[in-house]
């Protein structure tokens, strides 16, 4: 099993402690996002999990206690971007904080287990392709050495981040201002010796020197554990997406970033009224068991393949 934290809330973030918590106690609760009395009681001691991927905007506050990972094998989804707290409303000066942060995380384990994302791009008249092409030149020269690969991906519109996206004026490039700017990006991360790809996206950029990207990295997984898995596509996501199937811990309306782009928010007081309720010692991220809640557990093993195959003789 590959545990993805999270794609729903930056839990490295604002909820290390909790998580930090649930290593030891070796399980957690995850509600169903469809149904909410519906819960998953997820088992993840080292012998089932084999990966953790952590995405997040800034890990500072579980780096201290790395060490408590050190039965697991891991990986950071880094998100670095140029735009100001206009856009990421709560998080922390890129300059000034975020760039020493991300190369103290790549110094203390490794550059090819902090994955750099320029993502999602969007256009205004104030966040211009030229404005992206100057904020990742001077992001990728930071970073060099400290990371093998970007990724980057343009923003989706939901009904949940319309509203926001729409008072920033956001634009689309025609395709061909699009492969123009694309092609800039892979030059600046070539220079900067990193290998970039796309996140999710329908448009073809190969040529533009932009792979399609699995952030849930089969191949990756398998390099830092030595082992190869027996894992497939991961089905719940969109059709564009390069990830293999993995098991998310997190909370939907409990990220405190203020993304104007975000999608996994409803809004402010959403946020502030599911993020009351965190408690460390809680199983459930944000919550805790209440009447009507039905807890099941969830069949989950290992993906590691345990039989020789022909090319491992």
């Amino acid at each position: 099993m590959i545990l993805s934290v999270s794609r729903r809330t930056d839990i490295p973030n604002y909820y290390s402690e909790w998580f930090y918590n649930r290593i030891k106690e070796g399980f957690l609760y995850v509600r169903n996002p469809i149904n909410a009395h519906q819960i998953s009681e997820i088992k993840i001691t080292p012998d089932v999990v084999d990966c953790i991927v952590f995405w997040t905007k800034n890990p500072l506050p579980m780096m201290e206690r790395l060490d408590e990972l050190k039965a697991y094998p891991y990986y950071f989804q880094f998100t670095l971007t140029g735009y100001g707290n206009d856009v990421e409303v709560n998080v922390p000066d890129k300059k000034a904080s975020m760039i020493p942060i991300f190369r103290e995380l790549s110094s203390r384990i490794g550059r090819e287990r902090v994955i750099w994302r320029y993502d999602p791009i969007f256009f205004s008249d104030k966040y211009t392709a030229q404005y992206h092409i100057k904020a990742f030149t001077s992001l990728a020269e930071a970073l060099n050495g400290y990371t093998d690969k970007c990724v980057i991906s343009f923003v989706d519109m939901y009904a949940k981040n319309r509203k926001r996206m729409e008072s920033l004026s956001s634009y689309d490039l025609d395709e061909g201002e699009l492969r123009k700017f694309a092609r800039e990006l892979s030059g600046i991360a070539d220079d900067n010796h990193m290998e970039i790809g796309s996140c999710a996206e329908k448009i073809e950029l190969d040529g533009c020197g932009i792979v399609h990207n699995c952030c849930i990295d089969k191949a990756l997984i398998e390099k830092i554990t030595g082992c190869r898995l027996k894992v497939c596509k991961d089905k719940n996501q969109r059709p564009a997406c390069g990830c293999v199937e993995s098991v998310d811990v997190g909370t939907y309306h409990t990220c405190k970033n203020g993304c104007a782009y975000c999608y996994a928010n409803a809004g402010e007081k959403s946020v502030a009224r599911n993020a009351s309720k965190y408690d460390p010692a809680s199983p459930l991220l944000c919550s805790h068991l209440e009447a009507g809640d039905r807890v099941s557990q969830k069949k989950v093993a290992s993906w590691k393949e345990t039989q020789l195959s022909i090319f491992d003789l």
